[in-house]
């Protein structure tokens, strides 16, 4: 049994488990999820939410939500509170709210340090040929001319760097380590660049800003995370994430490990926030919650659950090397969610009236509908029925191919819920189109009634929508923002790979029960797909927003 349970651990599980059986306290663990505020959080952020909260878990351990705010020209204060808010709405809680800002004075302090102990100093030369003298990892770079300035020298640059005295560019503080080591990042990093940028929460202090690689490892140090799990694009980091932790390292105390998993990329889907924000400042979308964008905002507007993404997480699993997932599979995983939780209720969103002639003018009865045979505890709900009805234009032909199951002119079919009914005849426009449908129906096949005619089998059954008692609804139709399968892969040239027939906004009619939906909530429109009620909606106007459809018709069409 243990060995089987050993085998359903994946490899980050296992470095812990092999930790803790080599004698390191379970109490002494700590996680952490590390975002930069530079952008709302997007699919691939919530892979790294769900293994760090996810194993904060499962050991019972502290999980950390660390702002690494060291980029004042990039980071802003609304992105910290939408990370905040996207990390809640996935269900998870963490321990402490901590930000690198924060540690700013102990990471000058500790660079001091290294600067008294010869191993920092600091760079008068341009990023340009500073990066020219690092070569490749084929040759030897070349030592910086300031390589060797005295420590005293070295103190008063980076003090008068901190002070202001000096212009962007043209200073930097450098760790002195290897310029012959084939890891590119052991070549003397850059560790503080002079920015003259107010910060969104030290305001005008510093001058100065720590690196990422400097501020990342000691952030996890300070925080003693036991754990830092990070991304792929990470593992020729851990070299120097190591270096600077024994600088500062003292006994007794964690020593944070790095180790990566595969990040998550998922077809038709960008992940760069760079490009995300192109897509923002561009206009193409109307924000970073617009229900096309890969964010955890767009997605929960769009009417996806946090458990159908922790869902498609776990189906995807925890890899060491990078795929690229289908995105069919996060689609098939939300509409297996919504089919457990959504109410069926009818909407109508191409609409062509039916008249039932053999019904009276003021007839008007209530039939009653399951709100969802996945649940039995959703109960029923009662549906007006009266002489006009809406249904699908789809739904009808004159003369129908033999595999057509809809309504046909003296063919009859089942109005869910409802009566069976016989199309009689058609009133068209002076161009053709069907305008009106005229129906008689049996009064005696009431669905549920038990009468004889009520048992009566016909091939289809239509949903429809009561003319007189129709709510009038706007009806969002989106599909993918990309038609290339790997959209991140183009650089420069990705916007023109976007779907111009990412939305259609359509006009329709949906049933008088849906009068009292409130933003977010979720709906299956029977035989149409899932819903959910934009934040657009005003009290006369609700607007829904398609979520995903009732089958993976995009695998059809690409097929084709």
């Amino acid at each position: 049994m243990q060995e089987e349970e050993k085998k359903s651990l994946n490899f980050l599980e296992q470095i812990i488990e092999e930790d803790l059986s080599e004698g390191f306290p379970q109490d002494k663990l700590r996680f952490r999820f590390p975002p930069e505020p530079n952008g709302y959080l997007h699919i691939g952020h919530t892979k790294a939410i769900w293994i760090n909260f996810g194993l904060g878990e499962k050991y019972k351990a502290p999980v950390n939500l660390r702002f690494d705010d060291t980029n004042p020209e990039k980071e802003e204060q609304e992105y910290v509170d939408a990370i905040k808010r996207d990390v809640e709405w996935l269900g998870y809680k963490w321990d402490k709210i901590c930000y690198a800002s924060d540690y700013f004075q102990k990471l000058y302090d500790w660079a001091e340090k290294l600067i008294s102990e010869g191993k920092a100093y600091v760079d008068d030369q341009t990023s340009e040929e500073i990066n020219a003298q690092r070569k490749s990892p084929f040759e030897n770079g070349i030592e910086s001319p300031f390589r060797n300035r005295s420590v005293e020298e070295n103190l008063l640059l980076f003090r008068r760097m901190k002070a202001g005295d000096f212009e962007e560019g043209t200073h930097v503080l450098r760790a002195k380590i290897d310029m012959k080591s084939a890891n590119m990042n052991m070549r003397d990093p850059v560790m503080y660049r002079i920015l003259k940028k107010p910060h969104h929460r030290t305001g005008e202090e510093w001058s100065i800003y720590p690196m990422y690689d400097w501020t990342h490892g000691e952030s996890d140090y300070i925080e003693q995370v036991s754990h830092s799990l990070c991304s792929l694009e990470f593992e020729n980091h851990r070299p120097l994430y190591e270096w600077y932790l024994n600088q500062v390292y003292k006994k007794n105390t964690t020593k944070s490990k790095q180790r990566e998993f595969a990040r998550l990329n998922v077809s038709y889907t960008i992940t760069s926030k760079r490009k995300l924000l192109k897509l923002v400042e561009g206009k193409y979308v109307t924000g970073w919650d617009d229900p096309r964008m890969p964010t955890v905002s767009g997605m929960r507007r769009r009417g996806y659950t946090p458990e159908a993404i922790k869902n498609f997480l776990e189906r995807v699993g925890v890899a060491k090397r990078e795929n690229l997932i289908d995105v069919s599979l996060l689609e098939f995983t939300v509409r297996d969610h919504l089919n457990k939780i959504a109410p069926r209720v009818m909407a109508v969103l191409n609409p062509v009236k039916l008249v039932i002639i053999n019904l009276n003018e003021d007839n008007e009865e209530w039939v009653s509908l399951e709100n969802n045979p996945e649940d039995p505890n959703s109960g029923e709900r009662n549906v007006p029925f009266s002489k006009e009805i809406y249904i699908e234009r789809e739904d009808f032909m004159e003369e129908a191919p033999k595999k057509f199951f809809r309504l046909t002119l003296g063919g009859e079919v089942r109005l869910k819920g409802a009566y069976i009914i016989k199309a009689e005849s058609v009133q068209k426009d002076e161009h053709g189109n069907i305008q009106t449908i005229y129906c008689t129906y049996d009064k005696e096949s009431k669905s549920g009634s038990g009468s004889e005619a009520s048992m009566r089998k016909v091939k289809g059954t239509l949903h429809w929508v009561s003319v007189r008692h129709a709510l009038p609804i706007e009806v969002r139709i989106y599909d993918r923002l990309f038609i290339d399968e790997s959209p991140d892969s183009h650089e420069d040239d990705f916007l023109e790979y976007l779907n111009p027939e990412s939305l259609n906004i359509i006009k329709g009619f949906a049933e008088p029960s849906l009068s009292e939906s409130k933003v977010g909530d979720k709906f299956q429109f029977q035989r149409i797909g899932y819903f959910a009620v934009d934040k657009d909606s005003k009290e006369n106007k609700l607007i829904f927003n398609r979520t995903v459809t009732l089958k993976d018709t995009w695998a059809k069409i690409n097929n084709k």
